[in-house]
């Protein structure tokens, strides 16, 4: 699934703009990072409602490329910028994370955690 089919599906606005085009193939939800570092596999897409530049230095370390900040939570300038010069795209939705990820499941998202 694309990035911009991403924004579509969640109503989602953004925030910082990389590569609207660029393919993902899972999503993973968490507010807690030590999670994200420990289950995550593949290039996923993070959900969260943690609002932070930690966020963004978890995401560059697993190699994730966007990140969907849910409940309509919406990062400050410095969140912004880190995003920027890592060039990780970041989306706000106002859908909660459970029903966030439910949408992208729907559309065929598959989960980015390894829970084996």
């Amino acid at each position: 699934m694309k990035v911009q089919n991403i924004v579509n599906i969640l109503k989602a606005e953004i925030l910082a703009e990389g590569d609207l085009q660029e393919e993902v193939k899972t999503a993973c939800g968490s507010d807690m990072m030590s999670d994200v570092l420990a289950f995550v596999k593949d290039q996923s897409v993070l959900l969260t409602g943690l609002v932070n530049p930690q966020v963004v230095r978890t995401a560059e370390m697993m190699d994730m490329h966007c990140i969907i900040f849910v409940r309509g939570k919406r990062p400050d300038e410095t969140v912004l910028s880190l995003a920027r010069q890592k060039d990780i795209t970041i989306l706000a939705t106002p859908y909660r994370m459970f029903t966030a990820c439910g949408l992208l499941y729907e559309k065929g998202l598959e989960g980015g955690c390894d829970v084996s």
